[in-house]
């Protein structure tokens, strides 16, 4: 019986399966001969990839860096620690323990401090003032200055925050593993650190309770591992002090015992009483949160809290349906919760889901489920996590292809239903249901290998690919299935994966392992030895079947061949794969024939070496003669299609190795001259050959010790004559669309073909040396017409496929980075697509720009790329406007407007807290910019005002606001608004809105110093109060709200509120008269005024875009300088009828 899958100890997360991105790194497929070049270059042509690592020197001077390299992290401060990788933080946390040990103080204002600046709070507290230090304060002075806008805001960058929430879990997570045996259960570190959390957790500001919960959630996680193993602990010693007991014996023995299990149930009841503290102190209040994050992650906590649960629950119920005796007694049972345990498989928990599967096979031994229940069951054999799906393989091999729960077949052992082919073709017909898909018959074939032998019996499957008996031989979909289960089971035999993953890194394998493999390559080889010419015969026709079988070649061991005097049978496969080679023409079962014959010529020994060698010598002979037969007939007038198979085949061949075409170049560049109506798809691949011909000349040069004349000149004239016909495409540009796929591919294949040629021949990479004169820079013109190119392939590619921008972005991004385009020519209109065509074209443009700022000021660059922002938006916008204007669509119009004022306030969200401090001018700037854009077209842009700029002003302190008031105002002296009532009424909103929120700010600030005045007097509350108390009217309040500095319980407290109410009314009121303007003024507009008359900042434009966009590495998610003209599209398409 095969071993059951383990389920693991550790409660592990689940995530939605996501299928492996396979993408092309590179439009050419050139990496091979990129890395042959690599060590002859000065510099490499992807600046994108990381350096590779040097050998160490100098090392005599080790031990001094490594003493300094720790005399640095024992500077870092815990805040420091958890904002790098998280890898030095199990060390700190056992410095911190040691630390706390030798003075609890100290290291508790460490450690308080921490977790203020964890919530964003610069905050600390003086070691001497611990004990005197009351939570309440504490806490209220932490909300004033998240009211003050003194709190950094980690949420603005999503991926640091992630990592910095993963880094601040896992740091309490090890702070509460290394205090179990001591400081965990002093009744001091952790009730102060909790009193302060659950503190935290019930403010108004929305970073102090997230991170606040977090941290709580994450204690009681901590708290439920460490109950988990003092549990045992305290029943094995009640085991023992029962059975000293027995023995009536009074002793050290059972003092001891006595005292251990007492001291156990203390630490459990202590940890069991610090959990109901966290759970009725913020869980109960934070489940319901305003806050959806928060939300959520309660409910996550208390899935993981009950996954232990869930996992002994089925783990009893295993044992209970273990026993046979108990199965009847549990039928009505199994009949109402069948459903739930087969739910219980894809459990968020994957230990909790091993055990379920395991569970399913219980009951599907006892025959208690039907089998029309396991559809969705079979569903996780292609699920993401392995062990999952490795679990489902043993259920599926046991139950559908070994049949052990049938029990018509459980007293038949030894019989024809326990034989290989047997359970094959069960195997076979389950692969039916994926024949469609390769890649998920390969996660199947996958799930099952380790557990059915008959996948390794080469011989059987052999045989049941040759077998003559029309009665036993396989269809047509299950001899390809054969074929395709057979190479996968050929490369998991010898070590190779045959599923997607993300991990591209080669896995490690043991000296057993390695010697494993080695004995399943000379297992398979002598099994095919003598049978695979006769395959390669029978299946040579099928197009679907020859590529997985020339694929074994490269997994066999060819010397046997020779040791087993087999040369004959090496021939004779080398001459079949090299008629299929002629014989197709598609992509895979080109490949495999060349990666076949390239491996027979390099590992094989002797005679059938040079055999391999010269086979591949007639191949290219044969190849060049039907290329140059194939453009004969071209010439002619004949058909085009022998011409683009054989250059297909060339171009797989030359990915290889260099195919010497010195004779058939020119022949080449005359075709692409003279037929220029020829087929788009003939033209790539003549593109494609004659570059990559070109990249092995390079190859040759650089790697040679002497160079000629003659081998220079040849190179630079078939440079030259590729790029001749790469401008002709350029200069004959044409209107792409997404529809004419064949002419849309062609740009592509152009597109990436200019940028590597362009890249391999960068000027400044053989300057100052002997081959100075292979150096290459585009014209000024061409790089602008390249350009025009690849803008009309990002605009088709919006509406087909994210990749095909992926690769466009890429190829530009590579000439900017690797200074082979001057970046004034470029990066302006690279990075004006910032955010658009989708998050990996983003990302692409977000690493250009950190690439660029290392290398000196773009601040240039940038400001051009904002205008061409602004540019493109309002010509593309205003033109859609004139089209929903002229269609009268009102509704539309409305619904546009809509979505401009939430995309504004989208934009305006990550200005919270410190961010309004820190980045006034960039906001100051944004209102000005869209306050001039309001007034150039005034009264027809005016609501822009209303739907763009609101959100923004909201965020500035109420003197910009009166100053922006009052520079609005200024703006319409001396003009008749009262003339166009609706096309003023935006402009009259916007102001009556900015003084209601000034007044309201003002307000809101008198009452606040009034209640600090009256909270001078209150008494002081007890340290045991619980934090939640504090704010109990504002609990879901945004951060950015107004928040009172104390409670009003008291009725005489009361009475006070409403007098000050009614001061704070007065003080209103006059200052609305203040800001009155009469509408009778007759008013002008000069929209020059406006950087005169607001408050801007002293800090220019330039420096607050460049500084803004060069953080886009900690993808801090604020407004960029350009937001403003997102929007405004958004108003353009609306129109001031709106």
């Amino acid at each position: 019986m095969e071993e059951e899958p383990v389920a693991p100890d550790t409660a592990t997360r689940r995530s939605k399966r996501t299928r492996a991105e396979v993408r092309q790194a590179d439009f050419t497929r050139t990496d091979r001969i990129e890395d042959e070049l690599e060590d002859e270059r000065e510099e490499s042509s992807d600046e994108f990839q990381q350096p590779r690592p040097k050998p160490k020197r100098n090392r005599p001077n080790e031990g001094a860096s490594t003493s300094a390299a720790a005399s640095r992290k024992a500077d870092l401060s815990l805040t420091d620690v958890i904002k790098g990788d998280g890898k030095e933080i199990p060390e700190v946390v056992k410095r911190w323990v040691e630390h706390y040990e030798r003075n609890q103080k100290s290291a508790m204002a460490e450690l308080l401090t921490m977790l203020f600046e964890a919530c964003g709070a610069k905050h600390s507290i003086l070691e001497e003032n611990i004990e005197e230090t009351d939570v309440d304060d504490v806490v209220v002075a932490l909300v004033n200055m998240a009211k003050r806008g003194e709190v950094e805001d980690y949420q603005s960058s999503k991926r640091g925050f992630k990592n910095f929430k993963e880094n601040l879990v896992y740091f309490w997570d090890n702070l509460v593993s290394e205090c179990q045996n001591g400081p965990l259960f002093d009744q001091s570190l952790f009730d102060r650190c909790l009193d302060y959390i659950i503190a935290l957790s019930c403010t108004p500001p929305r970073s102090y309770r997230q991170i606040a919960s977090l941290m709580g959630l994450q204690l009681v996680t901590s708290f439920i591992n460490v109950a988990k193993i003092l549990g045992p602990q305290r029943e094995t010693t009640q085991r023992q002090l029962d059975a000293e007991k027995k023995k009536n014996i009074e002793g050290p023995r059972v003092e001891s015992l006595t005292k251990r299990l007492s001291m156990t149930h203390e630490k459990i009841t202590m940890l069991e009483e610090m959990m109901r503290k966290i759970f009725t102190g913020l869980f109960v209040h934070r489940y319901r949160d305003i806050d959806p994050d928060i939300r959520m992650s309660c409910i996550e906590s208390l899935g993981v809290w009950s996954s232990g649960v869930r996992k002994i629950s089925v783990l009893a119920l295993q044992n209970l349906y273990e026993v046979d005796a108990n199965v009847p007694s549990l039928n009505l049972f199994t009949q109402r919760f069948y459903r739930r345990m087969l739910e219980l498989a894809d459990d968020i928990d994957i230990s909790v889901s091993v055990c379920a599967i395991g569970l399913v096979k219980q009951l599907l031994r006892h025959e208690l489920v039907p089998d029309e229940e396991l559809g969705s069951f079979y569903d996780l054999l292609i699920d993401d996590p392995p062990e999952v799906r490795r679990a489902i393989g043993a259920l599926v091999h046991d139950h559908l292809i070994a049949q052990k729960f049938n029990n018509s077949q459980s007293h038949s052992t030894g019989s024809d239903s326990d034989s290989p082919e047997v359970h094959i073709n069960r195997m076979l017909k389950i692969l039916k249901e994926f024949s469609a898909d390769p890649i998920l018959s390969s996660y199947v074939i996958d799930d099952i290998w380790d557990y059915m032998g008959a996948m390794k019996d080469w011989k059987c499957i052999i045989r049941m690919l040759l077998a003559d008996n029309p009665s036993a031989e396989l269809d047509d979909v299950d001899a390809t299935n054969l074929i395709r289960l057979f190479f996968s089971s050929v490369r998991k035999a010898v070590g190779e994966r045959i599923v997607p993953t993300t991990d591209n890194r080669n896995p490690h394998h043991t000296k057993a392992q390695k010697e494993m493999f080695e004995n399943s390559k000379r297992d398979i080889t002598v099994a095919m030895m003598k049978t695979y010419p006769q395959l390669l015969r029978k299946f040579m026709p099928d197009k679907d079947k020859i590529a997985p079988l020339v694929g074994i070649i490269p997994h066999m061991n060819l010397e046997l061949y020779s040791l087993k005097r087999q040369e004959q049978n090496f021939r004779a496969v080398l001459k079949l794969i090299r008629e299929a080679f002629f014989k197709h023409g598609e992509k895979d079962n080109l490949r495999a024939c060349v990666k076949a014959i390239k491996f027979c010529s390099s590992e094989s020994q002797g005679e059938l070496q040079d055999f391999a060698q010269n086979q591949i010598k007639d191949l290219e002979d044969d190849l060049v003669a039907k290329l140059k037969s194939a453009m004969k007939d071209v010439m002619n007038g004949g058909d085009e299609y022998s011409l683009l198979v054989n250059l297909k085949r060339l171009h797989e061949l030359q990915l290889m190795h260099k195919v010497p075409l010195d004779s058939l170049y020119q022949d080449l560049v005359h075709i692409l001259k003279s037929f220029r109506n020829i087929d788009d798809e003939v033209v790539s691949f003549l593109f494609l050959n004659m570059f990559v011909h070109v990249s092995w000349c390079l190859h040759s040069i650089l790697s040679s010790e002497t160079v000629s004349e003659t081998s220079l000149s040849s190179l630079i004239g078939k440079r030259d004559a590729l790029l001749e016909e790469l401008d002709y495409f350029l200069s004959n540009s044409f209107q792409l669309h997404s529809d004419s796929r064949s002419k849309t591919q062609l740009a592509y294949w152009v597109c990436g073909i200019l940028a590597d040629t362009w890249c391999l021949f960068k000027r400044a990479k053989f300057s100052m040396t002997k081959l100075e004169i292979l150096g290459y820079t585009p014209d000024v013109t061409v790089i602008e017409k390249y350009w025009r190119m690849c803008e009309q392939l990002l605009d088709v590619s919006e509406y087909t496929e994210e990749t095909n921008a992926d690769t466009v972005m890429f190829a530009l991004a590579k000439l900017v980075a690797t200074d082979t385009v001057a970046k004034e020519h470029l990066a302006p209109e690279v990075i004006s697509h910032l955010g658009k065509y989708g998050a990996s074209v983003t990302e692409i443009v977000k690493h250009l720009i950190t690439v660029l700022k290392k290398k000196g000021d773009i601040s240039n660059i940038l400001l051009e790329a904002l205008k061409k922002i602004l540019h493109s938006l309002q010509v593309k916008a205003y033109q859609r406007y004139l089209a929903a204007i002229s269609s009268g669509d009102d509704e539309t119009s409305s619904k546009q407007f809509q979505e401009c004022k939430s995309l504004a306030a989208r934009l305006s969200g990550p200005y919270v807290g410190a961010a309004r401090n820190k980045y006034k001018a960039e906001i100051l700037n944004i209102v000005r910019e869209g306050i001039n854009f309001a007034f150039s077209e005034a009264p027809k842009q005016l609501s822009f005002l209303d739907g763009a700029m609101l959100p923004f002003v909201s965020k500035l302190p109420p003197s910009d606001i009166l100053d922006i008031m009052k520079g609005v105002e200024r703006r319409t002296e001396n003009v008749k608004t009262d003339e166009d009532p609706s096309g003023w009424r935006a402009y009259h909103t916007f102001l009556d809105i900015l003084r209601e929120k000034y007044l309201k700010n003002e307000a809101a600030k008198d009452g606040n110093e009034g209640t600090t005045v009256r909270r001078r007097g209150r008494p002081r509350k007890q340290q045991t109060l619980q934090g939640k108390r504090l704010f109990d009217d504002q609990i879901s309040s945004e951060d950015e709200d107004p928040i009172s500095g104390s409670d009003q319980d008291v009725g005489a407290e009361d009475k006070e509120e409403d007098d000050e109410l009614l001061i704070h009314s007065l003080r209103a009121s006059s200052k609305l008269r203040s800001l009155r303007v009469s509408k009778s003024q007759t008013r002008t507009v000069d929209s020059n005024l406006a950087a005169e008359d607001l408050a801007t900042p002293k800090t220019s434009g330039t420096n607050d875009f460049v500084s803004c966009l060069c953080r886009l590495r900690t993808r801090i998610r604020r407004p960029f300088m350009f937001h403003f003209t997102a929007i405004k599209l958004h108003f353009l398409d609306v129109g001031a009828s709106s």
